[in-house]
């Protein structure tokens, strides 16, 4: 099995990427884990211009010889080459699951308003660390390699179901490339938001007609909210804010899920698992 690393958003270090490598042939020797070298280039805050972002993407999604395209890093900047890359997918790109979250939510939602391949919101390449164990990255490969339904969000059912960062999920809100999500568990989680932030990124989300028709909404973690930031000084806990908006949403808030930025990021596949 062959794996395509890319940064359409972000680079990952050298050696970030030498503790990937090392933790795949320690545990899944079978495969091949392959690092774009565009990968690790810096252009201000991207990966490389974006013009070189959106051909090392396309160069892997249409690539017979890649089963797998996992995204290096979140940060931002994939929502700048849809517009390339989208209309030049070739068939290739048909066969792949696209493994990310975060910024990579434009991307994997813009793939799977088409049908095309297998979007995941799941760990990244860059989510190995000592402190985390390596079990981000584990967790992303028990699902690439053996589709080891151990890694999968507990809480997915027969329902599709699929998966953004809330701000992310916002921007593509009006947009050719926001996908029908009708019948949908929505999962959605954030970070380094202000408590009225995510009240207002949740208004957005209770009142866009591109929504109607979702199944439900579970919340994932929310983290790294800025200091002196509190549920009580906002007056309103998460699950509070939650019920009150997919009240007037007309859906059920279903409570927490374990995804987010956090190492506890369990993986959920677009559609049905």
């Amino acid at each position: 099995m062959k794996i395509a690393v890319v940064a359409p958003a972000r680079s990952i270090s050298q050696a970030g990427a030498a503790r990937v490598a090392a933790f795949a042939a320690l545990y899944y020797p079978q495969v091949d884990i392959h690092f774009d070298p565009q990968s690790f280039l810096e252009a201000g805050h991207f990966a490389g211009p974006d013009a070189l972002r959106a051909e090392s993407f396309l160069r892997a999604a249409n690539d017979p010889g890649v089963d797998a395209v996992w995204f290096a890093r979140g940060g931002y900047g994939s929502n700048r080459i849809l517009a390339e890359v989208m209309p030049r997918l070739a068939p290739a790109a048909q066969a792949k699951t696209y493994m990310g979250f975060s910024d990579m939510g434009f991307l994997l939602g813009a793939l799977y308003a088409r049908r095309i391949g297998r979007p995941v919101h799941g760990p990244m390449a860059s989510n190995v660390s000592e402190r985390s164990g390596g079990v981000p990255v584990g967790r992303a490969l028990g699902w690439l390699v053996d589709q080891d339904r151990r890694v999968l969000e507990p809480t997915l059912g027969g329902q599709p179901a699929a998966a953004f960062n809330l701000v992310i999920l916002c921007s593509l809100i009006g947009t050719p490339w926001m996908p029908d999500l009708t019948d949908h568990i929505l999962y959605i989680e954030e970070v380094g938001e202000a408590y009225y932030r995510i009240d207002r990124l949740l208004f957005q989300l209770a009142n866009a007609t591109q929504l109607k028709g979702i199944a439900g909404v579970r919340l994932g973690s929310v983290t790294d909210v800025p200091a002196g930031d509190t549920e009580a000084e906002f007056g309103e806990t998460l699950d509070m804010m939650m019920t009150r908006w997919c009240r007037e949403m007309g859906v059920p808030y279903l409570g927490r899920a374990r995804i987010g930025h956090d190492a506890d990021n369990m993986v959920v596949p677009f559609g049905v698992a």
